[in-house]
């Protein structure tokens, strides 16, 4: 600061004067007066800059309010001369309290009360000390040439307070870290200066002379230096525990000193009367010191006793939670052990006393143990004591090699030895273990699982050639069946059976796992003999159907969809694997117990189902669909008795036959939505048909899905309620294949229906095989001949008699007979003799519109 920097020139200069004119006091006054204005104006102003942080801006306003203080007492000592003690002296003393009080604030120090009064003990001894040292070397001589010794006395003491004020802000100063530290360690050389200069104008006044020239200007040029301080460099921070450590230090160096010096006094010769205050002072040193020296010793006792306290309580914890403690070199002797051996490791404690534990640990987990010890060991100066974490295996009493994880540490006793605490981890081994093998095998099987498998066959396929691995994906077929009736627990137990048999058929190079549900796979490496690989599929077929399967005291006959695949040139495993399934789908839709082997059109067919149902979902949403009608007629007079509905598809401006997207909409389960919808369009429309007093039914088709979708009963009631159709006037038809699976939910659902009033019907009747026991159980009310028998009357005599049967049993047995397909006249001429009632077929009416019926229903009813 260029202001500071001129006004300490200035008040230099003009102190030089004045003493070389020999008036100390007023050169005294003067110089103090305009040096503790400078630093009051100084640090008035740094506080205001830094008033963000309290401690700065506190601690300077109270040194400067305590120079300017000062700088008021010294300023009246001239005119308080003939006083031995005056009032100037007390304006002195205050300032100086009030500048200590700053340092202490600046240095931002907060202390427990225990250790505040040690430190208040510890500046009473310094300063003690001090005075005793002072007393030998120059005051006994003042004193002895003082004729008044209560004025000594008086003189002296606003020093020794001083003394005892700046050896009590030292501490707090030193081992601040506040970053107004050099503020305060300013503040501490204020406080120095004015002792000294206190005690040196103290002297001169007991002399009756002039102080010397350099006391007058130690205090101005401590103040200068102080009120530059705020403006020079950021302080560093002082080292916290190193200087804590040296100022514990200083008292009791200070007592030595100051015993030493009066000890060399005493022997010098000379015996001076004894002065009751030094004695005062002096005795109440020793008498300090004594009390200091028992407080530290009880608090080493104290400290001891917690340290022993300490380390039996965590021998006591750690030997609770099961882990063995013990001590050894960093030669692995063992020292001491813990009880807690024998419980862990079968060991007598006096047995490995005195022993190696390298004679315990296992030999491959040796050399790595002595490494690490022996680096505790060379770095146990410099390191931080930190732990050292060791996993090895160690040898039990039985023999058996135990998994072991141990901490080794520093004992703290320093007596280079080593805390180690060891656990045995057996049972969490055993556990990582089990979890490791459950996280790749299935738990039904023991087989390796799907995880397993896909890394397994990304390890094996890089850098092999085409036709050298191939994968074999199995499928049980029926086993859905075998939950449905035995139950899930049996179903397992059936896998079960079956992976046995799968892997004795498998070779022991192959990979055999359960991919999931009933289906497993195989990794073959066929080193580019694809027939290996077939052969195996063809292994796998006859492991699983040669005999049949027993559970639940019965037995169970089941067969293998197989599919195989050949990897290719830079194929990745996840297509390998695809490719595979995709051939195993495609030996199931071929009706299962044979092996497919993959070829790309499988893949195009796939991906072409999967766009079509993607399709199939949009044209619902944006309906895209359409219902056409086919008349069903009487026979006799040509009159349409009823219409069936059939669904159309115009995927943009393209037909799509419904032979292409019915199959994947009952797949995706798309039918039972586009069924919902063609049940409430037709219904709607027909009965507006009715209520133009045409008397017409309504035929649909009914899919295997829809008649197990949940509330397919309420969908139907919600339909003809919403239309007004009458249910008489609805025939919902089936093919006997429904009939079969899952026959008892089956009826149960159509007999709902028959409760309901609708009419029901077998479609493409006599292409199944159970018929005639189902037409027994359900109240049926129409068949439907089927298009392959009907278009081979007049050609073929065999489907002609089987037509002619079948018409005849209908009527034997009161149903109603529509023959399908009819397309030529003589088909139509043969019906009619055979006594069958209704028929319909492109020679009888195609399908039409809905306005296509609404014209044949104004023009003629017949057709």
């Amino acid at each position: 600061m260029p202001l500071t920097a001129a006004a300490a020139v200035g008040v230099v200069a003009f102190a030089a004067a004045l003493l070389a004119g020999g008036q100390a006091l007023l050169t005294g006054a003067l110089a103090g007066g305009l040096a503790a204005l400078v630093a009051a104006s100084s640090l008035l102003i740094a506080s205001v800059k830094s008033a963000a942080h309290r401690p700065t801006a506190l601690g300077a306003r109270w040194m400067g309010g305590g120079a300017v203080i000062w700088a008021a007492g010294v300023a009246l000592r001239p005119f308080a001369e003939s006083f031995v003690v005056s009032f100037a002296d007390l304006f002195v003393l205050l300032g100086t309290v009030v500048t200590a009080g700053g340092a202490v604030i600046a240095a931002d120090r907060r202390f427990p009360a225990r250790v505040a009064l040690r430190h208040i003990t510890d500046s009473y001894l310094c300063a003690a000390s001090l005075f005793m040292i002072g007393w030998v070397v120059a005051l006994r001589h003042v004193y002895a040439d003082t004729a008044d010794p209560p004025a000594f006395t008086l003189v002296m003491l606003p020093p020794m307070v001083a003394l005892l004020v700046t050896c009590a802000v030292i501490p707090s100063v030193l081992t601040s870290r506040s970053p107004s530290w050099l503020l305060g360690l300013a503040g501490v050389g204020v406080l120095a200066t004015m002792t000294v200069a206190g005690l040196a104008t103290g002297v001169a006044r007991l002399d009756g002379g002039d102080p010397q020239p350099w006391s007058v200007l130690l205090a101005p040029v401590a103040l200068l230096l102080l009120a530059a301080v705020p403006w020079g460099p950021r302080g560093g921070q002082a080292g916290g525990r190193a200087v804590g450590n040296v100022i514990a230090i200083v008292p009791m160096a200070l007592v030595a000193v100051a015993t030493c010096t009066l000890l060399a006094h005493l022997a010098g010769g000379r015996q001076e009367p004894p002065v009751a205050g030094v004695v005062v002072v002096a005795v109440s040193v020793v008498l300090l010191l004594l009390v200091r020296l028992f407080v530290v010793s009880a608090t080493n006792m104290r400290l001891r006793g917690q340290v022993r306290l300490g380390e039996r309580q965590l021998r006591e914890l750690a030997e609770s939670s099961g882990d063995v403690v013990l001590l050894c070199d960093y030669e692995g002797v063992v020292r001491e052990i813990g009880a807690g051996v024998e419980v862990t490791y079968g060991y007598r404690p006096e047995e490995l006393v005195g022993g190696s534990i390298f004679d315990y640990i296992h030999p491959e987990d040796v050399p790595g143990i002595q490494n690490a010890l022996r680096a505790m060991g060379l770095d146990e100066e410099t390191a931080s004591p930190g732990a050292c974490l060791i996993a090895c295996r160690v040898r039990g009493a039985d023999g058996t090699w135990r998994p072991t994880e141990s901490v080794a540490t520093r004992h703290v006793g320093g007596d280079e030895l080593m805390l180690v605490t060891a656990r045995d981890v057996s049972d969490e081994e055993a556990l990582r273990n089990q979890v490791a093998h459950l996280t790749f095998h299935d738990g039904v099987t023991g087989l390796p699982n799907r995880a397993y498998f896909e890394e397994r066959t990304r390890e094996v396929l890089p850098g092999r050639t085409s036709g050298n691995v191939a994968v074999i994906f199995l499928d049980l077929d029926g086993f859905t069946s075998v939950n449905d009736s035995v139950g899930h627990a049996s179903g397992d137990y059936l896998l079960g059976q079956a992976a046995r048999r799968l892997r004795g058929a498998v070779r022991t190079d192959d990979t055999l796992a359960r991919w999931g549900g009933d289906e497993f796979a195989v990794l073959v490496e066929t080193g580019g003999d694809a027939q290996v690989a077939v052969d195996l599929a063809e292994r796998l077929v006859r492991a699983v159907s040669q005999e049949p399967f027993r559970v639940a005291d019965r037995d169970v006959a089941l067969t293998a969809s197989v599919g195989v695949a050949f990897t290719e040139d830079d194929l990745p495993a996840a297509d390998l694997i695809r490719n595979a399934d995709v051939a195993m789908a495609r030996s199931k839709e071929l009706g299962g117990r044979r092996v497919e082997v993959f070829a790309a059109q499988m893949h195009a067919d796939v991906v072409r189902r999967l766009e079509l149902a993607a399709d199939l979902q949009r044209a619902l949403i944006e309906q895209q669909f359409a219902i056409e009608y086919q008349p069903v007629v009487d026979l006799a007079t040509s009159r349409v008795t009823a219409v069936e509905a059939l669904v159309r598809w115009w995927r943009g401006s393209v037909f799509v036959p419904p032979e292409q997207f019915l199959g994947p909409a009952e797949d995706t389960g798309l039918i039972v939505p586009l069924s919902e919808w063609i049940l409430r369009e037709a219904c709607r429309e027909v009965a507006a048909w009715r209520a133009s007093s045409w008397d017409i039914g309504l035929s649909l088709n009914l899919s295997a899905r829809q008649i197990m979708a949940p509330r397919f009963v309420e969908t139907v009631r919600e339909a003809l309620e919403e239309s007004g159709l009458p249910a008489s006037s609805l025939t919902l038809e089936v093919i006997e294949e429904m009939l079969v699976e899952d026959a008892e939910e089956t009826i149960k659902r159509l007999s709902e229906l028959r409760a309901l009033g609708v009419r029901l019907a077998i479609d493409d009747f006599g292409t199944g095989y159970a018929s005639l026991a189902f037409l027994r159980q359900l109240p049926v009310d129409m068949i439907k001949i089927d298009p392959s028998f009907v278009s081979g009357l007049g050609r073929d005599d065999t489907l002609t008699l089987l037509t002619r049967t079948i018409v005849r049993l209908g009527h034997d047995l009161g149903l109603i007979v529509v023959a399908e397909g009819i397309e030529r006249p003589e088909q139509l001429e043969l019906l009619k003799r055979m006594g069958c009632t209704r028929g319909q077929g492109f020679l009888v009416a195609r399908p039409m519109a809905a306005r296509g019926v609404d014209s044949l229903m104004r023009t003629s009813l017949t057709v």
